[in-house]
């Protein structure tokens, strides 16, 4: 399994949530785990998906996203799950 993280963070919204996820059904990528929270009208989401069954480039899947949180006015951003938890290991 390729586990990757995707965050999402932005002002909230209608209809981020179901973008994001239409998107990855649309490309065959399975959400594992999701958590979403909304602070002073501010949203935030991480997403564990599985790019497993994806033909795409990581890189390309990463741009497409990214170009999609532009449209709805947040940072989206896609990191491989290795390189997140070197990131975050205290």
């Amino acid at each position: 399994m390729k586990k990757t993280i995707i965050t999402v963070v932005g002002k909230d919204s209608v209809g981020i949530i179901a973008k994001v996820c239409t998107y990855l059904a649309e490309k065959g990528i399975n959400i594992l785990d999701i958590s979403q929270t909304i602070v002073d009208g501010f949203f935030h989401m991480m997403m564990i998906v599985d790019f497993s069954s994806q033909e795409k480039r990581f890189v390309e899947i990463a741009e497409e996203l990214e170009q999609l949180g532009e449209g709805i006015g947040c940072v989206v951003r896609v990191q491989r799950e290795e390189i997140f938890d070197k990131m975050h290991r205290i």
